[in-house]
């Protein structure tokens, strides 16, 4: 009985009570890195044709997207292609620079809640597939591959909305045997939120994205995750009567608010902005969830 226990103690140190052990959790880690790092190198080569073609598309533009950014600045700031293309670039290399971050900080840390950070982060590398839009104005792209592009970025964007929610539900006391089970079921909404809806390939706004069908649906979905997430943390700092989950609700505030200025940014108010609240976010994140768990 004691060298059972003995072993019990072990593998729940090691990440097998989470259902994937520590070598897995960081396999995919790495995995997350090649990931990212393709699709920032995809973004570079696209660029040295995407730009060129914006000074064409500009005058083309119809409309522009609805969010934070434009209630502030739309009255003050006119509308830069170029702007929304340095948003993408800087999404994505957020993402390498985060999942190597996290890799490196957790790498000897169980956390249960860490491999959602990763999915979150690792998720603004499908901002990437934003300039198959400009590259239709280069080349003879099918509209096909702009559909295919369009429902991979929201299963991005929606993997990355569930995956900070499911953090929180761990935070809060689910059992973490049930880790992989988790991992499949927001993958599995999440393509079906992809794929359920209507994309109209013809008409995009001036960040670089297409128009999606049942638009107050889905910012109703998002709005919902959003706040159940950031309430859920603090209850976690209430349960188990630590602070530092109430600092990882104010980032996951401010990752989330961060966010919303660079999805939808369209002016060069929304890096300057974005960026560092999406980085300080994720900072408070990581340092305080392996504050928590670094003597387990």
């Amino acid at each position: 009985m004691f060298n059972y226990n003995r072993t019990l103690e072990k593998k729940q140190r090691c990440g097998y009570a989470g259902g994937m052990t520590l070598s897995d959790r960081n396999n995919a880690f790495r995995l997350g890195i090649a990931f990212s790092i393709l699709c920032l190198a995809i973004c570079i080569a696209a660029s040295f044709k995407a730009i060129p073609a914006y000074a064409v598309m500009e005058d083309e533009i119809n409309r522009r997207p609805e969010g934070i950014l434009q209630v502030l600045f739309s009255q003050f700031s006119n509308v830069q292609l170029l702007a929304a293309h340095w948003c993408i670039v800087g999404m994505v290399l957020y993402s390498v620079l985060s999942v190597i971050f996290i890799h490196y900080s957790f790498e000897k840390t169980q956390s249960p809640e860490i491999m959602y950070i990763v999915l979150f982060a690792a998720s603004f590398s499908f901002e990437a597939l934003r300039l198959v839009l400009p590259l239709m104005w280069v080349y003879e792209i099918p509209s096909l591959y702009l559909l295919m592009a369009s429902r991979l970025i929201v299963f991005g964007r929606y993997l990355g909305i569930f995956s900070l929610f499911s953090a929180s539900v761990f935070a809060v006391g689910l059992k973490v045997q049930k880790q992989r089970n988790v991992i499949m079921v927001i993958t599995i909404i999440t393509l079906i939120i992809a794929l359920g809806f209507p994309i109209d390939t013809q008409i995009w706004d001036s960040s670089l994205n297409m128009i999606n069908g049942y638009v107050s649906t889905l910012r109703l979905i998002e709005l919902g995750a959003v706040f159940i997430t950031i309430i859920s943390f603090f209850v976690a700092a209430w349960l188990r009567s630590s602070q530092e989950f109430t600092f990882i609700s104010i980032g996951v505030a401010f990752a989330f608010l961060g966010r919303a200025f660079l999805l939808t940014a369209d002016t060069w108010a929304g890096l300057p902005i974005g960026l560092p609240l999406l980085v300080i976010g994720t900072w408070l994140i990581c340092t305080r969830l392996h504050k928590i768990y670094l003597w387990l």
